[in-house]
């Protein structure tokens, strides 16, 4: 039997592992306005360091769950994170955009992480211990994400920008090893072939639809370009979903993502995707704005960011009360409870907004919804997904997030263009516009709500997905294939407590 200090090393490693990868999406946020001057390049073609990262990070994301599943979770988070590290070099050592892009793009994978992480987690771990370290695992995400930013703004005022690369690579380049050496390999494989002509049909069709999502806003709605690529996009991800049901081997299985409780968890995270993403949109620019404004906190690139910072760390030191609340009620009612935080902290903001402790406090309170959310989503798809499965359901869950956060990037660009001001040379959001994308997080976090109620009810004791619900495939394995667990087991879903 192995070891409880074996387990709490490899829930450790993939918890960093998991915490590196979205820490390296939020790494540039706060040089964004100097890119153009540091990277001597116009400002769109300097939007391709943000854009480059969004879009590899959704494509890799189901990929990289499927290749897990079918060639092993362990083999593959090796490769993913070797190509992080090579491309945090590749950023460390130009100053040029193209490479800086290509950099940045690989750097992008490192989302393909969080899947693979979350399905080693359930082949590696005894079952009562899987529901508390998918939390943990969870949690670190958002701390992660909120990290990221004071971190970043903090070497990038004092240091060289490029230490920020040259850090991640170190990071990178040691959680690596971490991972050869503590984790071993995931003793299930999903049956049948790798499916190229469907992951090239996913990776263009995400490109079609991402790059007028994220570039909308500067191109115009209504250009050409925006509509063309947007209808090329429709018309490619029909005939991928239609070629994704034909084929024996997908790499999304379709079927077991319309599955009510993994289809409900997708929408919801793509809903609370687009929520957190607000947060981290506007609150900053709060707290940067001058008081002028009569809504600004005057606050430095650094001190804005550590405002912030509560709202990982709420959702880690959530973790174990969110385990408990998981194990005793089901994801889905952590899900529900997840939604009306969200809501909560809009709705608080949109009150009350006289201090940076009301925006640190919202932000919190945000933060805690997000840390409850992820780890239920996770938690009921880990569930519901037959055992050589977790893996690419997980991916196709982290796509929708990233969705998510790429459609409310653009949404809030427009609604912020729309109702800017002029403080000096510089053009800021108004506070009409400020009101308006708070009610738009609200929105997002009831839609996460709707979505969370209509997954169906669970008895204890018994699993999201039932037997009739795995679609008959000559090469598929049913969810009699995960492992067995007890009643008392923190990783049996339940809507209501345990008798």
């Amino acid at each position: 039997m192995r070891k409880t200090r074996s387990d709490s090393a490899i829930v450790g490693v993939l918890a960093i592992a998991s915490l590196l990868a979205t820490l390296l999406q939020t790494l540039t946020i706060p040089i964004i306005p100097r890119l153009p001057s540091l990277l001597d390049a116009s400002p769109t073609d300097a939007s391709w360091v943000v854009t480059s990262t969004l879009l590899t990070g959704a494509i890799t994301t189901p990929v990289s769950g499927r290749l897990g599943d079918l060639y092993g979770k362990r083999r593959v988070l090796l490769l993913t994170m070797s190509a992080v590290v090579v491309g945090t070099v590749i950023s460390a050592c130009t100053s040029s955009l193209w490479p800086m892009v290509i950099g940045r793009a690989l750097q992008g994978v490192a989302v393909g992480v969080i899947p693979l992480a979350l399905g080693l987690v359930r082949d590696q771990l005894p079952p009562e211990r899987v529901g508390g370290a998918i939390t943990l695992m969870s949690a670190t995400l958002g701390l992660g994400g909120a990290a990221g930013i004071p971190l970043a703004g903090a070497v990038a005022e004092n240091f060289d920008w490029h230490l920020l690369f040259w850090g991640s690579a170190g990071l990178s380049l040691l959680c690596t090893i971490w991972l050869a050496v503590a984790v071993p390999e995931s003793p299930s494989r999903a049956p049948g072939r790798f499916d190229i002509v469907g992951t090239i049909g996913l990776t263009v069709g995400l490109a079609l639809l991402l790059l007028p999502i994220v570039n909308g806003a500067q191109w115009g709605w209504g250009d050409a370009r925006t509509v063309g690529l947007g209808a090329t996009a429709v018309v490619v991800l029909l005939g991928w979903g239609r070629h994704q049901l034909r084929t024996a081997a997908p790499v999304v299985d379709l079927r077991v993502t319309a599955r009510r409780p993994v289809l409900m968890a997708n929408l919801a995270t793509v809903a609370t995707g687009f929520a957190i993403f607000a947060m981290f949109f506007v609150f900053p620019q709060i707290l940067q704005a001058p008081r002028s404004t009569g809504y600004g906190f005057g606050q430095s690139l650094v001190a804005s960011g550590l405002a912030l910072l509560p709202n990982g760390l709420v959702a880690l030191l959530l973790t174990p009360l969110a385990a408990r609340m998981i194990t005793r009620h089901g994801p889905r009612k952590a899900m529900i409870l997840a939604a009306l935080l969200i809501g909560a902290g809009y709705v608080y903001v949109l009150l009350r907004r006289d201090s940076v402790g009301d925006i640190i406090g919202a932000s919190g309170v945000i933060g805690a919804g997000a840390g409850v959310s992820a780890a239920a989503t996770a938690k009921l798809i880990t569930d519901a997904v037959p055992v050589t499965e977790t893996a690419s359901a997980n991916g196709v869950n982290a796509l929708m997030r990233s969705l998510g956060s790429a459609t409310g990037s653009a949404l809030l660009a427009v609604i912020l263009a729309h109702a800017a001001v002029h403080v000096g040379p510089a053009s800021l959001p108004s506070e009409s516009g400020l009101r308006t994308a708070f009610l738009v997080g609200a929105g997002a976090a009831v839609v996460s709500l709707v979505c969370a109620v209509l997954v169906p009810r669970v008895r204890s004791g018994s699993t999201v997905a039932t037997e009739h619900e795995v679609p008959a495939r000559t090469e598929g394995v049913g969810v009699s294939a995960a492992p067995a667990v007890s009643p008392s087991a923190s990783s049996i879903p339940g809507d209501g407590p345990k008798t």
